[in-house]
């Protein structure tokens, strides 16, 4: 069932798992999926940690000393995500130190609805980043326009940043441009270059899923043809657009001060529409220097019937490009697909994040009420 899941790794792609919760770091599932389905990452979100919170009694414990205590449901949202993450890097700590850094990593978002506003996502990041107080932690800040300043002021202060919401290709030059920026800022403040790292999430699947839609109200069969291609032709001319960047002066000065390259990261990687491959997003996404953060579902999909052929991504470049022409002559506009993804995106997590704080503050009040009843 792993030699899939090897064969991946083998090709140079880092296997992360894009879930973390309380029971799965208690019950030692994580430690688990590191030893025996080649995880060497988790990746975590608003989303995840609304659900893990919705269910199961593996925080009540923790939930009951905070309304004991009666902080507010902002600090206990923090408290109970960072002692989550927390746990997953010292979980994932041997692998940081196997790869010397490299993998081994856990990522933590900014709240998201500070996405528009730089200076706040900053003071979250470095609060983030003392809280948790790991070398194998990420911090996940979004790349909207405010979020660009904001990636390479954290970057320039030596925390490590992986950017999250990366739809378009225009977008994710801004952010290699953001990377290299806080580097060579990092650099001039005297910080090792070689103990900061990065990666920058390009999401797959919701950009078929758009896209499709939008075919299907085109109707015509030249239309229909293109549908459920879109994802991975994007994320393709993405990795040649890093390969680009990264074989530039501007880099190599960086690379030969110690520092390492911001890696691709293929996320939304499960498979939305039940009509296509379940790994679809990850047979079709191999490539050098890359991570896949994968659901559950996904990576256990993938070791079991995942195609592993090579490389599958460099040499298509051309191909991605007709297809990308292609849906603009059928009359898909590009721009508006991964504008409206990126609001939507960020509207999602914002969406997550309140659910979050309506399931603590539900369950703070019932742990409060419940410990004033015993004691009366």
């Amino acid at each position: 069932m792993t030699e899939n899941l090897k064969k991946l790794s083998d090709e140079g792609v880092s296997i992360w798992l894009d879930d973390i919760s309380r029971e799965r770091l208690r019950t030692g599932n994580l430690e688990q999926l590191v030893k025996e389905r080649h995880v060497v990452g988790v990746t975590s979100n608003p989303t995840i940690f609304a659900k893990a919170l919705s269910k199961g009694s593996a925080y009540d414990d923790q939930v009951r000393d905070l309304a004991v205590r009666g902080v507010d449901v902002e600090e206990a949202v923090r408290a109970i995500t960072t002692y989550d993450i927390r746990w997953g890097c010292d979980v994932l700590r041997p692998v940081y130190d196997r790869t010397q850094g490299l993998d081994g990593r856990v990522s933590i978002e900014v709240d998201p609805r500070l996405a528009r506003e730089t200076e706040k996502t900053v003071a979250e990041a470095r609060a983030l980043w003392w809280m948790v107080d790991r070398p194998n932690l990420f911090i996940k800040i979004p790349a909207t326009v405010e979020g660009l300043p904001a990636i390479s002021q954290a970057l320039s202060e030596g925390i490590s940043v992986n950017v999250t919401l990366i739809f378009s290709l225009e977008r994710y030059g801004q952010v290699i441009d953001a990377f290299f920026e806080g580097l060579e800022r990092a650099r001039e403040n005297g910080h090792d270059l070689s103990a900061i790292a990065s990666v920058a999430s390009f999401f797959v699947s919701r950009v078929d899923t758009e896209i499709d839609k939008r075919l299907d109200k085109v109707g015509s069969d030249e239309a229909k043809g293109l549908r459920s291609k879109a994802g991975v032709a994007n994320a393709r001319l993405a990795y040649a657009l890093y390969e680009e960047r990264f074989g530039t002066d501007r880099w190599r000065a960086l690379k030969d001060a110690g520092a390492r390259p911001q890696r691709p990261l293929w996320a939304s990687t499960g498979v939305k529409d039940p009509d296509l491959p379940d790994t679809l997003y990850v047979d079709r996404l191999i490539a050098p220097g890359t991570v896949n953060t994968m659901p559950e579902a996904t990576l256990e999909a993938s070791a079991e019937h995942a195609e592993v052929p090579g490389n599958t991504v460099q040499g298509t470049y051309d191909e991605a490009r007709a297809h990308m022409n292609a849906l603009k002559q059928v009359g898909v506009d590009y721009d508006d697909v991964v504008r409206v993804l990126e609001d939507e995106g960020v509207e999602k997590f914002e969406t997550s994040w309140n659910e979050l704080l309506g399931t603590v503050s539900g369950e703070l009040k019932d742990k409060g009420g419940a410990q004033q009843g015993a004691g009366a």
